[in-house]
């Protein structure tokens, strides 16, 4: 036993209670301890439940992903059977060539809504500025007054599915050199 006399802890010499106090002082330590690995199980048992939370929202919106990809790919078949019929030629056409047009564009729309519906949406591009995380740039283009590095023209349009990107959109940018008539092609 060491003759160091510790303050806090009374002599059982002159305290008869002073072993009663001593077990109480370590039970409270321990009450103490547990109170604290208690709150902590409880926060750590909501953080779980948060990130579960979390994951199970992520997963039913982002869950279509795959099939989005595919339906994005016939919107692209639709705006392009759609873009190959100029305007005037289609003025021309018999009625029943144009009821399948009017067709095609009706379900061409119809897939857009269904689409966004589930969180799909097409990318923005009136602005004509480009954005690396949602563009990709797969021409260099004169310009024809646009700023350099702004849009020029849009040759697939991108989607975002939720906040995440689903296609880029790819875009023509307009050169930095726009006296230079040779399109140069980066891929």
């Amino acid at each position: 036993m060491s003759d160091q006399h510790n303050p806090e802890m009374p002599d059982i010499a002159e305290n008869p209670h002073a072993a009663e106090f001593a077990v109480l002082e370590a039970l409270r330590e321990e009450v103490e301890t547990l109170k604290d690995q208690r709150l902590r199980a409880l926060a750590e048992v909501e953080n779980i439940r948060r990130r579960a939370d979390k994951e199970r929202a992520e997963a039913g919106q982002y869950a279509v992903t795959k099939f989005a990809r595919d339906m994005v790919g016939i919107a692209d078949n639709f705006a392009r059977a759609l873009a190959a019929v100029p305007a005037g030629v289609r003025e021309a056409a018999d009625p029943q060539v144009a009821a399948v047009l009017d067709g095609v564009e009706a379900t061409d729309r119809q897939l857009l809504q269904t689409l966004e519906r589930y969180g799909v949406k097409q990318i923005e591009t009136g602005d004509g500025k480009f954005d690396p995380n949602l563009h990709q740039a797969i021409a260099e283009v004169p310009g024809d007054g646009k700023p350099p590095g702004s849009i020029v023209a849009v040759v697939q349009t991108g989607f975002m599915i939720g906040d995440r990107l689903l296609r880029p959109a790819m875009v023509t940018v307009a050169r930095k050199d726009p006296a230079s008539a040779n399109i140069d092609t980066k891929i």
